[in-house]
């Protein structure tokens, strides 16, 4: 047996946590002396806490490691599940901090050079192009931020369906139309849509005319950067919002495996502002 200042030791972990994880139940002391109240824990709970302690080091949850050593299931089986799971998760991680770390680097390249940190939106290309009138097939509701991603795949596959069971032409990628001039506790007011051909029941006219139209090579994240571009470029030109901006997916992002694999779209419809003077 252990004593408790024996066993913190080998284990490296203070006296102090070991105390907090015998009361969340995560790894008891096998003996607790009833006279005086003194820990022990057995040989065998030594690999227990490598165990707690290698999990840890791939940020699981204790609720998750507990979880894990309390099933009853094979441990084996769901230990490969979770690992996998995490790793797909610390891979995410990594591209998200690559991204990051070359973004800083060229933030740092241009300070040295006498540019603005800004100076990124330079290189964002914008162009004015006329879009013609299309059918759309489209699922439109009020969608919280945090339900995106799962309403983009339930709305289009929904969609999907339906162009297949009535034989419909699709004319262009995805899109998701964006009608809420502002912020709302509610959601936004989103429409998901497919372009087809035929014009039949649950099809509408849209007609999105004059355009400020950006490509976005990668990530979503930097949605926010073009939208800040093409807004400052309509301010400049003289031009105003005239209809719902909306985003082109020209790659399925359930199909890509990395972010820098993403084609988007970004449409902003707009026309001339009419002078007050």
């Amino acid at each position: 047996m252990l004593s408790i200042g024996e066993f913190s030791n080998i284990c490296k972990v203070s006296t102090k946590t070991l105390r907090y994880y015998a009361e969340i139940g995560l790894i008891l002391p096998d003996k607790i002396n009833p006279e005086n109240g003194y820990r022990y824990y057995s040989i065998e709970q030594l690999e227990t806490m490598l165990f707690i302690n290698r999990l840890k080091s791939y940020n699981f949850s204790l609720e998750e490691i507990k979880t894990m050593l309390e099933s009853e299931e094979s441990q084996e089986e769901k230990l490969y599940l979770a690992l996998t799971r995490k790793k797909k998760e610390m891979e995410k991680q990594v591209q998200e901090f690559e991204k990051t770390l070359d973004e800083l680097n060229n933030d740092i390249s241009n300070l040295k050079q006498g540019k603005s940190i800004m100076s990124y939106l330079e290189s964002i290309d914008t162009q004015l192009v006329e879009v013609p009138m299309m059918y759309l097939l489209s699922i439109r509701k009020m969608v919280h931020e945090y339900d995106f991603v799962e309403e983009y795949g339930n709305c289009f596959s929904k969609l999907f369906r339906k162009i297949a069971d009535d034989k419909l032409t699709m004319l262009a990628p995805p899109m998701v139309l964006f009608h809420s001039a502002e912020f709302s506790p509610f959601g936004l007011d989103t429409e998901f849509a497919i372009p087809v051909k035929e014009y039949v029941t649950g099809t509408r006219d849209f007609c999105p005319g004059l355009c400020l139209k950006t490509v976005l090579y990668g990530s979503y994240s930097d949605l926010s950067s073009v939208y800040t571009k093409q807004r400052e470029c309509a301010e400049k030109e003289g031009y105003e919002s005239n209809n719902a901006l909306y985003e082109v997916y020209v790659t399925d992002p359930s199909q890509v495996s990395k972010e820098s694999e993403l084609i988007t779209e970004i449409y902003y419809p707009v026309k001339k502002k009419v002078s007050n003077i």
